[in-house]
């Protein structure tokens, strides 16, 4: 099973299941009303049954689909008969082939007609190649780089053997570490580390996935082999207090736990467990009624409470693995120390149960007011990632400090902020227009604790900003108005400032020192 190169032509119409290997692209049957989509297999798996010991199932993602709609798929959903697309062979390029071609002086360059180089480009060159003598005589073996050394031609194709379920090795699979698609490119601007940049590589660079789900548990970097691992969902399903919740991505939760048909999760604090009687067992022992930290805020059934990742390790950690099934371009971090979590909560009779939560750097260099948010899927489209947001900046306005989320949001999370900001500034200029005082975007930024680029971005996105004798001023068009007054008839549920019991907690410089 090669995601490299294939026996089989590039595109062919019509084949049977034997020909079927990852990176191939066909058709599938997804949806209801069920049809077929076009869709690439990212991992193969066998699930012997009795009539046919041979079966085995694929992992496909569905061609311009968000990644949460992957899913293993039996072979009678997959469509042999129409055009099977199958992943191209890639030569690789010679190492000596370019030095070759500059030591002849074959190779054109920009500038030179045919070829010839000038006396500023041969200088260059002979310094470049001093330089490279040089440091090979006194470093060694350190002039020589290895096959993962950024700039070789190792540096971007790396071997991943991958393990079934069973422990047997399948085919080792070689990926393309310039292909990562949009969703790695995030995880990579969000501070993970990009696969193949060292680790646990053996001599020839071969990845084992043992060792790669090992790093992703004790490193910080939640995508190191996002073709290999992060890719493919290890749980279908949680039990989280009374709902059964569908994942939506991976999450390193321990490889014993990783491949049930559903993880049981105690909802107050978060400890997984592989079976219902595991979980009555340690319901019955765990005496927490809600998360394990301050209540800050109550009102009517909300509380949010504000728990130090130093001070609860454990129940912070099983908050990051629950919060990564739901989060694809999530860093998650072991080390939750430098993290304060704000956990809402709807209370009951039974206890505060877990809605959502959203967590902040203890020292933002950034003044980054959340580093992740999330509302678990069985309470959205009810308000409370709303609620998450206004809460965040609530917390800002006490601290006197302007605040923005950190970059770069999911694609729920900006669609979430995007309407929040548009909201809150619409109804903070029409409140100021009876007034007939005129804000500007510094006004609205300290008014509402909004950074001034996100307040400058959302203008421009409503197409309010217009250019008018030699200055932009703020006009809001007629729907805009009619959107906001109809969005504000609408029931919602606001934070109450008096609500609020919270202080700013000043951290020393002992305290933000977390080695």
């Amino acid at each position: 099973m090669s995601a490299v190169s294939s026996p089989f032509p590039s595109t062919v119409v019509g084949g049977d299941i034997g020909s079927i290997i990852v990176g191939c692209k066909l058709q599938v049957l997804h949806g209801t009303p069920s049809e077929y989509r076009k869709a690439e297999v990212l991992s193969i798996r066998p699930t012997p049954v009795a009539d046919d010991p041979n079966r085995h199932e694929y992992y496909v993602h569905y061609s311009d689909y968000n990644k949460r709609l992957d899913e293993w798929v039996t072979p009678e959903r997959l469509n042999l008969l129409g055009e099977i697309e199958y992943p191209k062979s890639k030569k690789p390029k010679s190492a000596l082939s370019g030095l070759e071609k500059e030591s002849t002086g074959k190779a054109s360059e920009p500038g030179t007609p045919g070829g010839a180089s000038s006396r500023g480009t041969k200088n260059n060159r002979k310094s470049q190649l001093s330089k490279a003598a040089t440091a090979s005589k006194s470093g060694g073996d350190a002039g020589s780089p290895g096959p993962g050394t950024p700039g070789t031609p190792g540096a971007n194709k790396r071997k991943a053997s991958a393990m079934d379920e069973n422990g047997d090795k399948v085919p080792s699979i070689q990926v393309n570490g310039n292909d990562e698609d949009d969703d790695d490119a995030s995880s990579v601007a969000n501070g993970d580390t990009p696969a193949g940049t060292g680790g646990n590589a053996d001599e020839n660079g071969v990845f084992s996935k043992e060792q790669e789900i090992e790093k992703l548990r004790t490193s910080g970097s939640m995508t190191q082999n996002p073709h290999e691992v992060a890719r493919v969902k290890n749980l279908n399903l949680i039990q989280i207090g009374k709902h059964e919740v569908e994942t939506w991505y991976f999450s390193p939760y321990p490889i014993e736990y990783a491949y049930l048909p559903i993880l049981y999760i105690c909802e107050f604090c978060l400890s997984y467990f592989p079976g219902v009687k595991q979980l009555g067992r340690h319901r019955v022992k765990c005496t927490l009624q809600h998360p394990p930290g301050n209540e800050i805020y109550r009102k009517d059934d909300i509380s949010f409470f504000e728990i130090d990742g130093r001070k609860q390790k454990v129940y912070c950690r099983n908050l990051c693995l629950l919060s990564k099934l739901f989060l694809d371009h999530k860093t998650l971090y072991y080390d939750v120390d430098p993290f304060l979590f704000y956990v809402m909560t709807m209370r009951d009779e039974d206890g505060a149960h877990f809605i959502g939560y959203f967590s902040k750097e203890k020292e933002s260099s950034e003044q980054y007011n959340v580093a992740c948010i999330l509302t678990m899927p069985q309470y959205q489209r009810m308000g409370f990632g709303r609620l998450l947001i206004a809460f965040s900046y609530e917390l800002s306005k006490v601290e006197k400090r302007l605040g923005s989320p950190e970059k770069p949001l999911s694609d729920l999370g900006l669609l979430s902020y995007r309407a929040f900001w548009a909201e809150t500034i619409v109804s903070l200029l029409v409140d100021q227009q009876k007034t007939g005082i005129e804000l500007s975007i510094d006004d609205i930024a300290n008014r509402t604790a909004f950074q001034p680029t996100d307040v400058l971005h959302t203008l421009q996105n409503l197409n309010a900003l217009k250019y008018y004798h030699g200055q932009y001023v703020i006009v809001l068009s007629d729907t805009v108005i009619k959107n906001n007054e109809r969005a504000m008839k609408k029931k919602k549920r606001e934070v109450d400032p008096k609500a609020l019991n919270w202080k700013p907690i000043h951290f020393t410089a002992t305290q933000l020192r977390f080695l």
